[in-house]
């Protein structure tokens, strides 16, 4: 894993983490109890033990946000009906930073509370490349049960033996690419520079975005360059009861 917390470009970057509370598998999963802290502060304590000077939570419920003050994190009330996360980050940004002081922003999913705060640094280093709009994670497929799993999204990467950051060219829930060599499990982390955040929102839905149900498509389509770091770990998501008691389990053996 790359050991740099946060590469010379971009400067200020602002990590966000969108939160609702319109879970059916978990519901109120956000402020599912793990050892005390509802599970959104432990992913905001994750993003602040990895250097940024500023993490919020961008909530679109307002018991989200209690939990978070509470807590002594920053939050923000959003539109509850945003259809995505990256809508929501984007109207926490306008909020919070109308004066345009940040010129990156992380969306770090609020299900992971787990996750290595190298991880969520890692994130960013793709935009040290000046070329990059938009920066994410992935990691290489060792279960080979995650191949043929339509749940597990894989990026196709343009990335020569020994580098740690590639050019996404495609993203599928289908095995590809085809032949010899590794498959990349994606990780839906994502380090938007601010203008590419901006633009990003403004696009309609991609044909595409529409066939393999994925964001991040939206953004190849319309010219948009995507790079991966690599990681060697795959965080652990929390998306229903026996998740949260694996992740209780996993949490309380680091205690």
């Amino acid at each position: 894993m790359p050991e740099t917390i946060i590469a010379a470009t971009p400067k200020t970057p602002i990590v966000l983490i969108p939160s609702r509370l319109a879970s059916t598998r978990l519901p109120d999963k956000p402020l599912a109890d793990i050892h005390g802290l509802p599970m959104i502060v432990h992913c905001l304590r994750r993003a602040e033990e990895a250097g940024f000077a500023r993490v919020a939570v961008a909530c679109g419920d307002a018991a989200i946000a209690d939990a978070v003050r509470a807590a002594g994190g920053e939050a923000v009330m959003t539109d509850p009906d945003h259809p995505s996360g990256s809508d929501r980050i984007f109207e926490a940004l306008q909020i919070l930073d109308p004066q345009g002081r940040h010129d990156a922003v992380i969306n770090l999913q609020g299900d992971l509370p787990a996750i290595d705060p190298r991880m969520v640094a890692a994130a960013l280093t793709p935009l040290a490349d000046p070329a990059i709009d938009i920066a994410t994670l992935a990691t290489p497929i060792v279960d080979t049960h995650e191949i043929d799993d339509p749940n597990v999204v894989k990026a196709v990467l343009s990335l020569a033996p020994g580098q740690t950051v590639g050019r996404a060219l495609y993203f599928s829930r289908r095995p590809v690419p085809g032949g010899a060599g590794p498959l990349w499990h994606h990780i839906g982390i994502y380090a938007y520079r601010r203008a590419a955040l901006e633009r990003f929102v403004a696009l309609q839905p991609s044909p595409l975005e529409q066939r393999e149900k994925l964001e991040q498509l939206r953004a190849l389509e319309n010219g948009m360059s995507i790079a991966a770091a690599v990681v060697d770990t795959l965080p652990l998501g929390v998306d229903t009861p026996a998740d949260l008691a694996r992740i209780r389990q996993v949490m309380a053996a680091k205690r």
